[in-house]
């Protein structure tokens, strides 16, 4: 008798579950659509992919908590396992000891780590979201227990498994699996749009790794899986492509579907530096808003950290939407005629009535001013760490851009001084508003060659040779102090005789800034005119000391047709120490001291150079002591994502945490290769009585230990410049 009624159970409970999904999978649909289908065939390979998705570049991820990695596996594992063979038993009757002692391991395994769950869940850290995922414990421990006593009867004999499985002790059994599949399976799903349980990403979370929208970052048989990082262009040919995204419904369905698979673990909220400098962004917060908004309804339910700031705005339950509804709504920085349009509440209402029954859908049930603040999209500064950190391989810096997308092209609303940045790339093709020609001021001494007349000479010559290195400066030439890293590298590419040569003037700004403000426009217009200056020349590769503009060119310009190798400097200086083309003497950096290597986040965590740095420091015999948060973990310093131009307030600031990171490890030098990490360090006041460690690029670092004489290459290095300071406009057309 009880064995049919767990049949029922177990047949409702994939019912609901199958209804539940088709509903989701509704408010998914609510996206964007690809530009192509997808045909049935594609459908299925893309299922097929999962297994392997999850078992090695998902897990991965999770891998790195080891405790909540067996765990997982343990209690994953175990229920997967478990719900197939409980199919199999008590759904279709097929009797087994073989398969009994199956059932027994499976629920034994999930048992044990429902163990390990609840026992996190004693005392959770604060990354933690509460509410429905406190009773998961005992909704685990419950199901599995009930089912192994129950699959007790499939092994032991027949009078003794009819005692356990028959009467009262079997309805007890059945009552606790009941409360299981309700918990794990129904929950997944929730029968509904608003109502679903903890269990909600293992359902979305499977499909999201069936269809990512970034493929290209999980590994294959043949292959391993790449840091797919490059934005994706939006369409500004099509005006009836909305530009960016401004409601929920303008994401891409892919996009929706991986915001439901987030499962509130908060490994993105504990290492994003916006949360730490308690600036009004919480990654994980941002993604269950956005699950918020494409369902409908208020953040009331959400249990996790909120949004940093004491503002009675940032609790919990002051926020809500709707998939058709403005994502932020009003901003102080937007067009007049933008704000007007977006101003005004945001109101849910009631669904409309069901055939035959009275329409219920001017009922108000909710009335919000907003879904997300605008502040919280500009904190960002587009580092990559939550993206890194997510076990579910959630795209939170796309989502943050898309809608800044939306902010800058359509509303106007680029906050702090990103309108003048904006303003100077349109007029000028550089954010600090130079002229062109003033790139290269800092170089007069220096007698650079520029490709235009290098390529002129060898034509005349008949030399078919294309220029070994094309050096990219960057607006990073603009600056006094990055003009001594710039300085320093040209001095170790004619240490290694390197040909090499220079844009010039026909150097434009790379458009790092322009896109990461959300102004596609401008991005796009600086990226395809840089790719016809540089169609015009022969190069084997380009280097630059900036990598943002490595990251920009090498990864962001192929979907317009700019294929390049891009090298950033310190790949190149140890592709050079290696090929035997540099020397060095270790003895000249001694009265250095210890040094730390700060890893830029365009050059590590999206690009994944973390060797080379290392390998130089150690070929110029430096006591490297590493920092804690370092390699794919690295802080960011805050320079990146247009950040220091919103300059959006918090309890801290992101380079003052990077520098304290700095000063744990005792050491007395910072070794850097970024313009802006090397601005924002420099920029740190250190605490009285406390010595503030030397920031350096690994390019003088080099230039320092060189060996051959540097008069011989036509640079000197005495008397540069030592100003951090932007120069002025007078001092740039002096």
């Amino acid at each position: 008798m009880n064995e049919t009624v767990l049949s029922v159970l177990i047949f409702a409970a994939l019912a609901l579950a199958a209804i539940g999904a088709v509903k989701r999978i509704g408010l998914w649909r609510q996206g964007r659509a690809d530009a192509t289908s997808m045909s049935v065939g594609e459908l299925i390979a893309s299922l097929a992919k999962v297994p392997r998705r999850y078992g090695v570049d998902l897990h991965h991820v999770v891998a790195r908590d080891r405790y909540m990695a067996n765990t997982h596996v343990a209690t994953g594992g175990g229920f997967v396992a478990a719900a197939l063979l409980m199919v199999v038993v008590y759904g279709f009757g097929i009797d087994s000891a073989w398969l009994g002692v199956l059932l027994l391991l499976a629920s034994g395994a999930m048992f044990a780590g429902a163990l390990f769950v609840r026992r996190r869940r004693l005392d959770p850290p604060a990354r933690l979201s509460r509410g429905p995922w406190m009773r998961l414990p005992k909704s685990l421990l419950v199901f599995s227990a009930s089912l192994f006593v129950m699959s007790l009867s499939l092994v032991l004999p027949e009078g003794v498994g009819g005692m356990i499985s028959g009467g009262i002790l079997g309805l007890v059994l059945v009552a606790g699996i009941a409360w299981g599949l309700l918990e794990m399976i129904v929950g997944m799903t929730g029968g509904g749009s608003r109502i679903t349980g903890p269990m909600k990403h293992a359902f979305a979370g499977a499909l999201h790794l069936a269809f990512h929208r970034r493929p290209g970052r999980f590994s294959t048989r043949d292959s391993a899986g790449i840091r797919d990082s490059a934005l994706l262009p939006l369409d500004l040919s099509n005006p009836e492509a909305p530009l960016g995204v401004g409601k929920p419904a303008d994401f891409n369905w892919r996009q929706l579907l991986g915001f439901d698979a987030c499962v509130q673990c908060g490994r993105c909220e504990a290492v994003c530096p916006a949360f730490a400098a308690g600036q009004p962004l919480n990654p994980k917060k941002l993604i269950q808003d956005m699950v918020v908004g494409m369902a409908g309804g208020s953040d009331a339910a959400y249990a996790g950290s909120p949004y940093p700031g004491d503002e009675p705005k940032r609790a919990p339950g002051q926020h809500g939407g709707g998939p058709q509804q403005a994502i932020v709504g009003a901003s102080p920085h937007a067009r007049p005629a933008a704000q007007a349009a977006t101003s005004g509440p945001i109101q849910i209402k009631a669904a409309p009535g069901a055939a035959g029954k009275p329409a219920d859908a001017d009922k108000l049930i909710h009335e919000f001013t907003v879904l997300v603040e605008p502040e919280t999209l500009w904190a960002c500064t587009t580092c990559r760490a939550c993206v890194e950190e997510c076990p579910m391989m959630i795209e939170h810096v796309d989502a943050i851009v898309d809608m800044r997308r939306h902010m800058t092209l359509e509303q106007g609303a680029t906050p702090g001084k990103g309108v003048e940045v904006l303003d100077n790339l349109i007029a000028t093709d550089n954010p600090g508003g130079f002229a062109l020609e003033a790139r290269l001021h800092w170089a007069a001494d220096l007698d650079l060659p520029r490709i235009a007349e290098v390529q002129a000479a060898r034509e005349a010559a008949r030399d078919p040779r294309p220029v070994e290195a094309l050096l990219w400066l960057g607006d990073g030439a603009f600056d006094m102090r990055n003009q001594r890293t710039l300085r320093a590298f040209v001095q170790v590419l004619r240490a290694a005789r390197v040909d090499f040569a220079i844009l010039g003037a026909e150097e434009r700004d790379s458009g790092d800034v322009a896109r990461r403000l959300g102004d596609e426009a401008t991005f796009q217009s600086l990226a395809t005119r840089n790719i016809a200056t540089l169609s015009k020349y022969r190069f084997a590769r380009i280097i630059t000391c900036d990598p943002h503009s490595f990251h920009v060119l090498g990864r962001e310009y192929v979907a317009f047709g700019g294929d390049y190798l891009v090298n950033h400097h310190t790949s190149y200086m140890n592709e050079l120490l290696a090929a035997g083309r540099l020397s060095l003497d270790a003895t000249r950096l001694a009265t250095l001291g210890s040094i730390t290597w700060h890893d830029p986040c365009y050059l590590g965590r999206y690009n994944g150079e973390f060797e080379a740095p290392r390998t130089l420091l150690a070929a110029l015999g430096l006591e490297v002591r590493e920092m804690q948060r370092s390699g794919f973990r690295s802080r960011c310093c805050g320079g990146g994502g247009g950040a220091p131009v919103t300059d959006i307030p918090g309890k801290q600031r992101i380079p003052d945490m990077r520098m304290g990171d700095v000063r744990e490890t005792g050491a007395e030098v910072v070794a850097v290769g970024c313009p802006q990490c090397t601005a924002m360090l420099e920029g740190v006041v250190a605490p009285a009585g406390e010595a503030e460690p030397q920031v350096l690029d690994l390019a003088e670092l080099m230039a320092r230990a060189l060996v051959a004489d540097a008069s011989t290459q036509g640079l000197s290095t005495q008397g540069l410049a030592t100003s951090t300071t932007q120069p002025t406009d007078a001092e740039v057309a002096a």
